[in-house]
């Protein structure tokens, strides 16, 4: 074999999209949160099945350093959503989520948890069926639906262009 074809591949110029956001976005996260995509990502193993569905780290706050004082490092606070009822359960199991954490960073980042208890997954809005279409673009629709047969593939037809052809709406704020 000749040494070009015992070369690995390398890519040239191409990066994948994960990287460039999280050096986009972990530097902001930083500055204004404390943590990073890398905690956000991997928050679901760090918290265990019983709390990676009902919890959110929002930010950690590092203590302040006094000015001509060598006090070196001090861990922080990891500030956590956490949904309803949940957050009793989680402020008894929080030694082991701050041995976990402490785990995941490599050193004793975290010395303890403050538990904040709001909604962590956000509900999906529904947008409400459009009404129907009357008129000329009922016939229009119907006239461009003439040749498909599929009956799956036409309601989905039928709700695309009903949506498309509807008169515009207002936004309402």
């Amino acid at each position: 074999m000749s040494e070009t074809s015992k070369k690995p591949f390398i890519r040239r110029g191409a990066h994948q999209i994960a990287e460039v956001a999280n050096g986009i976005i972990d530097p902001v996260l930083a500055k204004r949160a404390g943590i990073s995509t890398a905690l956000l990502g991997s928050w679901d193993e760090i918290a265990g099945e019983d709390f990676a569905e009902c919890t959110r780290p929002e930010k950690i706050a590092w203590p302040r350093r006094e000015p001509g004082t060598d006090s070196g490092y001090q861990a922080g606070t990891l500030t956590i959503a956490c949904e309803g009822a949940r957050a009793l359960f989680l402020s008894h199991a929080q030694g082991e989520l701050i041995g976990r954490i402490n785990a995941f960073f490599g050193f004793p980042a975290i010395r303890q948890i403050r538990i904040v208890q709001k909604p962590v997954v956000q509900a999906p809005r529904h947008r409400p069926k459009p009404p129907p279409l009357k008129g000329e673009a009922a016939r229009k629709l119907d006239e461009m639906m003439e040749g498909i047969d599929n009956d799956a593939l036409r309601n989905a037809v039928t709700r695309l262009g009903t949506a498309v052809m509807q008169k515009k709406r207002t936004i309402r704020r």
